[in-house]
């Protein structure tokens, strides 16, 4: 009897391992060109962006003698403003800037906001690299976001990942509130500080600033809508100006039926704990216990609401200040005048 042929196919590099799912099979061949496209644009935007990040090291006094500290910057402008953070250069003695050809030089302080976290140094050297800020208000979660400075004093140091999440907040050290913080998980370390994050395009979206160090992957960066509108503040003025009205407070809580009688738009305001003799406070008729719940029509609920409504705008203009005092709902009007400028270390 005759046996029907068989039908056999040969077997090509089975040393390759198991044959592949047809989801396998499909993407495998991909892979590859996933990986250079990605590292292709990593590295396009550090070639774009490293001549301009710097290395700062900084000398100070302390109670022990002489400190040293350091952190990074990179050049906004090609005559040699350097922008970084104000906790890495405030209070410094001395400053050198090393850039990325080797090249130190000695720089000054141009201008410096605790407040915000950032100051500019300027060092003399021309035609520098320099970068552009981009707009972080069309910043989406999820898109590249890539970090150089130079950690624990390694210069050129580069990490990559996404922006993990917009609008943060979180505390300068003057204890005012950083408003639209980005949340990246591009891994910063000590050093990093005042250095750029950059887009895929090498544009600068953020300055970093701060790291979590009891978790992974969470760092924190100023955006540059916010970092474009402080430079240009310091380079003019070496400072920003803000206004004040001379009380310290603190957040509470409004009766509910003290919230229903005077059909308050917050349940919260700030308790007046002290007022400054002389201040703009203190002729308005402020007094300790009243809780300021408005200003200029407008609602406060907390200490940084009031804060963010104290404006260089306000400064030498009268307002009106809504007060619980009691249970008594007033108005009071109050002159606010420009903050004094914190004195340097």
């Amino acid at each position: 009897m005759k046996l029907p042929p068989t039908r056999w196919t040969p077997v090509l590099h089975a040393e390759a391992g198991p044959e592949l799912t047809p989801a396998e099979a499909l993407l495998a061949p991909r892979d590859p060109e996933l990986l250079d496209a990605y590292s292709s644009t990593v590295t396009a935007a550090v070639d774009k962006v490293a001549p301009a990040v710097v290395n700062i090291r900084i000398e100070n006094e302390t109670r022990r003698g002489p400190g040293h500290g350091g952190g990074s910057g990179f050049v906004i402008a090609p005559d040699g403003f350097i922008l970084t953070n104000s906790h890495v250069v405030h209070g410094a003695r001395k400053l050198d800037v090393t850039l990325a050809d080797s090249r130190t030089f000695s720089a000054h302080l141009v201008g410096d906001d605790p407040d915000s976290d950032l100051a500019v140094i300027r060092i003399g050297a021309p035609k520098l690299p320099h970068l552009r800020f981009a707009d972080s208000g069309r910043l989406r979660v999820g898109q590249i976001a890539i970090a150089i400075g130079s950690p624990y004093g390694f210069q050129q140091t580069v990490t990559a990942g996404v922006v993990s999440a917009l609008g943060r907040s979180m505390r300068a050290q003057s204890g005012r509130l950083l408003d639209e913080i980005i949340q990246t998980d591009a891994a910063l370390n000590p050093g990093n500080s005042g250095g750029p994050l950059v887009n895929s395009n090498g544009d600068v979206i953020g300055v970093n600033t701060a790291i979590i160090l009891a978790a992974q992957g969470i760092c924190f960066a100023i955006a540059s809508n916010t970092a474009e509108f402080v430079t240009a503040w310091l380079i003019k003025d070496g400072r920003i100006r803000r206004s004040w009205i001379g009380v310290a407070g603190q957040n509470v809580p409004i009766h509910q039926r003290v919230v229903r009688f005077h059909r308050l738009p917050v349940e919260r305001g700030v308790l007046v704990v002290g007022v400054e003799a002389n201040s703009p406070g203190h002729r308005a008729g402020l007094r300790e216990g009243d809780v300021i719940v408005g200003f200029k029509g407008e609602p406060v609920a907390t200490i940084d609401e009031l804060h963010r409504r104290l404006v260089a705008k306000e400064i030498g203009v009268g307002s009106p200040l809504t007060i619980i005092r009691l249970t008594e709902r007033l108005e009071l009007f109050i002159v606010p005048e420009e903050l004094p400028r914190p004195a340097l270390n």
